[in-house]
C-alpha cells in the first residue's frame, strides 16, 4: 500500500464507529417528526419566500425584508432545492451534514492540538456527539450548526500541522467571511480570543507575533469584506428601513439592553449569570460524570498547548457572552467543541499522571447509571400513577401508554453505565446519544401533535388560493408559510380596532387567534381548532369573529369546525 493510500485508510478508520453511528441516530431523530415551530418553520419560511419571490439577495419573511439574518444558509438550501425540488427533506439532510462535519473537525482539531495524546482525538468526537442539548438543537433547521462548522474551520486554520506551522491565513479569512454570512458579526466573538491569545498556546505565534497579528487582521478584513460585498447591495435593494436595521439595530439591540428599534427584535435579554447556571444542563451527560470534574480540578501547570488553546477559547468567550444582554443557549453552540476538547484533554492528563483516580470506580459513571435506572422505574410506574391520579400533566398522561416500552431502554442504559472497566467514556457517550434519541422518539409519540401545524397551514393555503385575505392576532413568526407554500403575507392585528377594520375590508377573510384555552364560541362558530404547544390555535371567519368581539350574535355556520383532537375530547376551557 502506498503512503498516500495508507494515510487515507488511517483517516477513514479514525471515523469508525462514531461517525456512522451518529449519522444514523441523527437521521432517525430529525425525520421522526416534521420541522419544529418556531425555529425550523421560520427558517424554512424565509428560504421559501426568497425562492418563491426570487429575492436572492435580501431575505424576506411575511412579505417584508428580514434584517435579522444573513443569507448563506438560505443559499445552501436553495442549491439543494434547485437539484432535488422544494421540500423540507434537503434542509434536514443539510443539518445532518453540518453536524457530521463538526464532529470530523473537532477530531482533526484534537489531533493537531494534542499530538502526544492520541486518546484525545479519539474521545473528543464521542463526547461532542453525546451532548444532549447540542444534539436536540442540531435537529433544528437553524444557522448555528453551520456557524459551528465555520468557527471550527477557522480555528483549524490557526492550529499547526506536522508539515506546516504557520496558519493558513487566506482560508482563515474566507471561513470568517462564511461565518459572517451565516450569523453576522457574532462570528468574530467566537474566533477572537483564540487568535488574540495565540502566543499563549501557539509556538509559531509566540515566535512571530508581528506576522501573527498583522496577517490575522488582514484575514479578518477579508472576512468583513465578504460580508460588506453582500450587505451594501442588499441594503440598497431592501430599502431605507431595512438598511438601518441591517447595519445598526439588529446587532446593537441584542448586545446592549435598551437600544431603541423601529420593530421588535428577537433580543432575548437575560441576567448576567444565566449561562453559568445553565452549564450543567448544556454539558449533560458529562456534567453528571464525577471523573470529568475531578480531571478538571486536578489540572496543574505546566499545561500543554491543547489545554491552553481550549482555555483561551472557552473562558473569555463565556465571559463576554455572559456580559451581552441577549442570551440563548444555542448562542454558545460553537464553544461546546472547546469545552469537550478541554474535558478530553484533562481526562487524558488524569489517565497519565493520576492512574488511581482515573481508575477509581466511585468517580465513574455510576451516578448517571442510577439516574437512568430510577427514570426507568418512573416510566414503568407511569401508567399506574396516572390511573390513580397521583401524577397529572399533558406530557405525563400522553407518555403513559408508551412509557413501559421506553423504561426497558433506560434500564438497559442504566446497567451499561454501572459496568466497571475500560471504555467508560464511550459508555457515557453511547448512553447519552441513545438516551436523547429515546426521549425525542417519546416526544414524537406523545406531544408532536401539539406542534404539528399542518391542519392550520392547509386551511390557510386553501384560503389564499381562493383569494381570501388572512390575518393573525399578534406577532407572526412565519410558521405557516412553508408548510402551506403561501404566496401572500399574513396581516398582523395588534388591537381590537385593527381586527374590526380587517373584517370590514375583508368580510370573507380569515383570522387566526392563539388563546390559552379553547373559547366555547370557537367550537360553534370557528373554522378550525387545534392545540399548539401549551395553548390553542383557532381560525375564524373574519366577519364572525368581529361580530363576537363587538358583542353581536353572528349567523349560524353551515358546518361545524374542524377540531383537533376529536371533538369529544375537547371541553370548554380545557388546556391542550
Amino acid at each position: 500500500m502506498s503512503t498516500h493510500n495508507y494515510r487515507r485508510s488511517e483517516a477513514l478508520r479514525a471515523l469508525w464507529p462514531w461517525l456512522p453511528l451518529w449519522t444514523v441516530v441523527a437521521l432517525i431523530a430529525i425525520f421522526s417528526h416534521g420541522p419544529m415551530p418556531l425555529y425550523s418553520t421560520r427558517t424554512l419560511a424565509v428560504a421559501w419566500e426568497m425562492w418563491n419571490g426570487h429575492h436572492w439577495l435580501v431575505p424576506h419573511i411575511n412579505g417584508e425584508p428580514y434584517s435579522e439574518k444573513v443569507p448563506l444558509l438560505f443559499w445552501l438550501i436553495h442549491a439543494g432545492w434547485l437539484v432535488f425540488g422544494v421540500s423540507d427533506v434537503w434542509p434536514r439532510v443539510l443539518e445532518v451534514i453540518f453536524g457530521a462535519i463538526q464532529l470530523v473537525q473537532v477530531s482533526v482539531l484534537a489531533r493537531r492540538l494534542f499530538p502526544e495524546r492520541p486518546w484525545v482525538a479519539k474521545a473528543a468526537p464521542w463526547m461532542l456527539m453525546a451532548l444532549s442539548y447540542a444534539f436536540l438543537f442540531g435537529l433544528q433547521i437553524m444557522y448555528e450548526v453551520l456557524l459551528v462548522d465555520c468557527v471550527l474551520g477557522a480555528l483549524l486554520c490557526l492550529t499547526p500541522k506536522a508539515s506546516r506551522a504557520e496558519p493558513r491565513w487566506l482560508l482563515f479569512g474566507l471561513l470568517i467571511g462564511a461565518g459572517l454570512l451565516t450569523k453576522g458579526p457574532v462570528m468574530l466573538l467566537h474566533i477572537a480570543f483564540p487568535w488574540l491569545l495565540g502566543p499563549i498556546w501557539n509556538d509559531w505565534a509566540r515566535e512571530h507575533r508581528g506576522r501573527w497579528y498583522t496577517r490575522g487582521v488582514l484575514s479578518i478584513l477579508l472576512g468583513l469584506a465578504m460580508l460588506v460585498a453582500w450587505a451594501i447591495p442588499a441594503g440598497f435593494s431592501g430599502g431605507d428601513a431595512y438598511r438601518h436595521r441591517l447595519f445598526f439595530t439588529q446587532t446593537a439591540g441584542r448586545v446592549v439592553k435598551g437600544v431603541q428599534t423601529d420593530q421588535k427584535l428577537q433580543s432575548h435579554p437575560r441576567w448576567i449569570g444565566w449561562y453559568l447556571i445553565s452549564l450543567p444542563m448544556l454539558l449533560f451527560p458529562f456534567s453528571a460524570w464525577p471523573r470529568a470534574w475531578v480531571a478538571l480540578g486536578t489540572l496543574r501547570k505546566p499545561l500543554d498547548n491543547g489545554l491552553r488553546f481550549a482555555l483561551c477559547w472557552v473562558i473569555p468567550s463565556f465571559v463576554v457572552f455572559s456580559l451581552i444582554s441577549g442570551k440563548q443557549w444555542y448562542y454558545l453552540l460553537p464553544e461546546f467543541a472547546g469545552w469537550m476538547l478541554l474535558l478530553a484533554g484533562a481526562i487524558a492528563v488524569l489517565r497519565e499522571q493520576r492512574a488511581q483516580l482515573a481508575d477509581n470506580y466511585w468517580l465513574g459513571s455510576w451516578p448517571l447509571g442510577i439516574g437512568s435506572v430510577l427514570f426507568a422505574i418512573l416510566l414503568f410506574a407511569l401508567p399506574y400513577l396516572t390511573q390513580v391520579h397521583k401524577l397529572h400533566g399533558e406530557w405525563i398522561e400522553g407518555a403513559a401508554p408508551y412509557s413501559r416500552t421506553f423504561s426497558v431502554m433506560f434500564l438497559l442504559l442504566g446497567c451499561l453505565l454501572l459496568v466497571r472497566g475500560r471504555g467508560e467514556m464511550r459508555r457515557v457517550a453511547l448512553a447519552g446519544l441513545v438516551g436523547v434519541l429515546a426521549l425525542n422518539t417519546l416526544f414524537t409519540l406523545t406531544l408532536w401533535h401539539k406542534y404539528d401545524l399542518s391542519p392550520a397551514s392547509a386551511m390557510i393555503s386553501s384560503a389564499q388560493a381562493g383569494h381570501h385575505a388572512v390575518a393573525i392576532q399578534g406577532n407572526y413568526e412565519g410558521q405557516f408559510h412553508f408548510a402551506g407554500r403561501l404566496s401572500q403575507p399574513i396581516t398582523e392585528l395588534w388591537n381590537a380596532e385593527a381586527l374590526q377594520d380587517f373584517a370590514r375590508q375583508h368580510p370573507d377573510g380569515l383570522i387566526i387567534t392563539h388563546p390559552d384555552q379553547v373559547e366555547p364560541s370557537a367550537l360553534r362558530y370557528g373554522l378550525l381548532v387545534q392545540p399548539f404547544r401549551s395553548s390553542w390555535l383557532e381560525i375564524w371567519p373574519a366577519a364572525t369573529l368581529a361580530d363576537l368581539r363587538a358583542g353581536r350574535t353572528p349567523a349560524e355556520p353551515t358546518q361545524a369546525p374542524t377540531v383537533f383532537p376529536a371533538p369529544t375530547t375537547v371541553q370548554y376551557g380545557q388546556q391542550p
